[in-house]
């Protein structure tokens, strides 16, 4: 993995900055704060501040600056987070699912190691360059692959909420940290591990107060709620509140997602699901063809692993009869060779299958109709993985002058405009 560089200035005063993956990033000046809320479909700002549970984004709305960015796809966790983290798309990180095929081994395999890395990350080279870093997530899939390369003993700090009552100062920077909270463990399946993800950002912030904070959530909340209902009204009352107590402690605070959240319903509320697999045994035998969803994680009570987004391994056959094959099935909405894939959606090539296949806005794919229990679903099932999801906000809680009107932004511009441009 290529390493970060940090360039201090020749003159004495000189700004110093750190070099990561082709972009330059300015050390924080003040505290800074970048959070990533996961499944932030826009609308849930909107309706949230329209119903008046959102009373500090009304103001920053007003007086910093807004945006709509787009995502990387497959509009899922783990690629996005890292996009954040890295500042560019997976085709340079590597990461391009939760869940990929290892090819080598012929196994399917999460994606939460950090040999999958191929990039370092702006968190890193910010702590290298000696700003003390501390990185809050909600699950623990992600703290291995966002605290990579980030020296915890130089004072910096990274644990999930998931497992925050196993935190070590020899493996996460830091003890106790239930006691620092003031909050029991929350369950994985709640909305309180987003609540303790942001209670533990202000704590620190309060007590430690570190250069830079990543917080990064989880999206169960919008997988059970629709924007506008009193559930998702309730969470995003309670982000409002934490966002305002890191404002008034002085924190600029970049505010964006990884990805957007639909419902992927038929008519009557049910899933509307292609069970890829089940066609691709029909078309060419059982088990010869092979269909990947890198939505997969240890979490499928959300989603029963059912998104917008998947990859087919095909045998040696025709790759572009396939693809008509796949196109023409209802509730499709694109199907793409790697090559055109790679080019599309940013994606590492040799790390996608032979074809990419992308949903429509309510419809997910699913493998085999037997593999998948949706027995948890309690709600109408909403996901996320296409480009439906795509859009997603981009909030500063300070104004920038100057920006590009026919830019396309992107979520992964989060660091750039926090750094660079609001301070």
């Amino acid at each position: 993995m290529p390493e970060a560089n940090v360039e201090v200035g020749a003159e004495v005063g000189a700004e110093v900055k750190v070099d990561v993956n082709g972009r330059r990033y300015a050390l924080p000046r003040q505290p800074t704060v970048v959070v990533c809320v996961d499944g932030c479909e826009p609308d849930y700002l909107a309706q949230a501040v329209a119903g008046g549970f959102m009373p500090w984004l009304r103001g920053t709305l007003a007086s910093g600056t807004a945006l709509i960015a787009d995502c990387v796809v497959p509009s899922f966790t783990n690629p996005n987070n890292l996009s954040i983290v890295t500042g560019v798309p997976p085709s340079v990180h590597g990461i391009c699912g939760n869940y990929l095929l290892d090819v080598e081994t012929g196994t399917e395999v999460m994606m939460n190691d950090p040999k999958w890395l191929r990039a370092p990350t702006i968190l890193a080279a910010l702590a290298a360059a000696g700003q003390r870093c501390a990185v809050i997530t909600a699950k623990d899939k992600l703290r291995r692959l966002l605290g990579h390369g980030i020296v915890l003993t130089l004072g910096s700090i990274c644990f999930s909420a998931e497992h925050a009552d196993a935190a070590t100062r020899a493996e996460n920077g830091i003890d106790e940290v239930l006691a620092l909270v003031g909050l029991p463990l929350p369950d994985v399946y709640s909305a309180a591990l987003s609540a303790f993800v942001f209670a533990a950002g202000v704590r620190l912030m309060r007590s430690q107060r570190p250069d830079l904070m990543y917080l990064s959530t989880t999206d169960y909340v919008q997988h059970k709620h629709a924007p506008g209902t009193a559930g998702a009204n309730a969470f995003y009352a309670m982000m409002d509140g934490y966002l305002a107590a890191l404002d008034e402690l002085g924190c600029v605070i970049a505010l964006t997602a990884d990805h957007g959240m639909n419902a992927k319903t038929k008519m009557d509320g049910t899933p509307d699901v292609i069970y890829l697999q089940d066609r691709l045994d029909n078309w060419f035998g059982a088990a010869r063809a092979r269909t990947i969803l890198p939505i997969t994680d240890p979490y499928v009570v959300h989603h029963g692993a059912l998104g917008s987004f998947a990859t087919v391994y095909l045998p040696a056959s025709d790759v572009a009869g396939a693809a008509a094959r796949i196109a023409a099935l209802r509730g499709i909405e694109r199907v793409l060779t790697r090559a055109e894939a790679a080019v599309a959606y940013e994606l590492p090539a040799d790390r996608i299958g032979d074809l990419v296949v992308v949903a429509q806005r309510s419809v997910v794919i699913g493998t085999a109709l037997a593999r998948h229990d949706l027995s948890a679903l309690e709600v109408p099932l909403r996901s996320h993985g296409g480009v439906s999801e795509q859009r997603v906000p981009l909030i500063i809680n300070r104004a920038i002058t100057g920006l590009e009107e026919s830019r396309r932004w992107r979520n992964f511009d989060a660091f750039d405009l926090a750094l660079n441009r609001a301070q």
